[in-house]
């Protein structure tokens, strides 16, 4: 997309489920201690912060007892629990996935339904979770991974983390539609405001947006054009925190390379 922000076409190009839950295995080295929010958070139930209120709560245990001061440090060899499941060293795994449509973004669905979980199954042996989510009618860039502190990083609004979306919609958008996506549209969840709205270049009917924010809310670009009188009648995310779908066909997945973890990692 162009860096001009009006509508002139232009182009557009506390308790989680917990098995198997691993720390990251090259940041404990044989002899080593770390940090017991580090151990916990490495293993990809939560960033560190939230560990450490799960520590004050009482809800992990070190070699069977209850640890609920803060800055405890644990070995390869202690016995670390959370909620009371075993929390073992395993590899850190980062996957982006092409979300087909129809797909609910969870792990469990206790309605039966085909999750994200199912799309990727026999990836990998460790336990991986969402980052943030997609609704089931929502196709596109998802990204999973066992790496807490990330996840907390491209999900926290804080970070602003970037994501383009490509809007189909039951009927043409106004141009004057689109500059007041640019100034902030009031939902029922508050103000939501895109960084750009622009016409899909090549297209000639106006139904198709695309749309850049940083925005964390639930269902945002849906509700933004609610509260305008359109209905999305298609919604793909095509970027995410830097990452595009080039060479990956919907409903496929693929491994992240080294260079695009140590981008993420690197973001805010």
């Amino acid at each position: 997309m162009k860096n001009k922000n009006h509508g002139n076409k232009r182009s557009f190009s506390p308790k989680k489920r917990i098995k198997k839950l691993t720390p990251k295995p090259d940041t404990i080295k044989k002899d080593d201690a770390i940090r017991l929010n580090k151990y916990i958070a490495n293993s990809g139930i939560c960033s560190r912060r939230e560990a450490d209120e799960y520590i004050q709560n009482g809800l992990v245990t070190v070699n069977g007892k209850v640890v609920k001061e803060l800055g405890v440090k644990v070995k390869p060899d202690d016995e670390v629990r959370f909620a009371g499941e075993l929390i073992k060293n395993e590899k850190p795994v980062y996957i982006l996935l092409n979300k087909p449509k129809n797909v609910v973004t969870t792990v469990k669905d206790p309605q039966r339904r085909i999750t994200v979980m199912d799309i990727i199954k026999g990836a990998c042996k460790e336990r991986v979770y969402p980052v943030g989510r997609l609704d089931k009618d929502t196709t596109g860039l998802l990204l999973l991974t066992n790496d807490g502190d990330l996840t907390m990083k491209l999900t926290h609004p804080r970070h602003g983390v970037k994501k383009i979306y490509h809007v189909v919609t039951n009927k043409k958008v106004k141009k004057e539609d689109l500059i007041k996506m640019l100034q902030g549209v009031e939902t029922e969840v508050g103000i939501i405001k895109a960084d750009k709205a622009e016409y899909v270049e090549g297209k000639d009917n106006q139904k198709e947006i695309g749309i850049e924010l940083h925005s964390g809310k639930n269902r945002a670009v849906r509700r933004m054009f609610e509260a305008l009188g359109y209905k999305v009648v298609k919604l793909d995310r095509v970027y995410f925190a830097g990452l595009t779908k080039k060479k990956l066909p919907r409903g496929k997945w693929r491994f992240l390379t080294r260079e695009e973890i140590n981008m993420l990692k690197m973001l805010g």
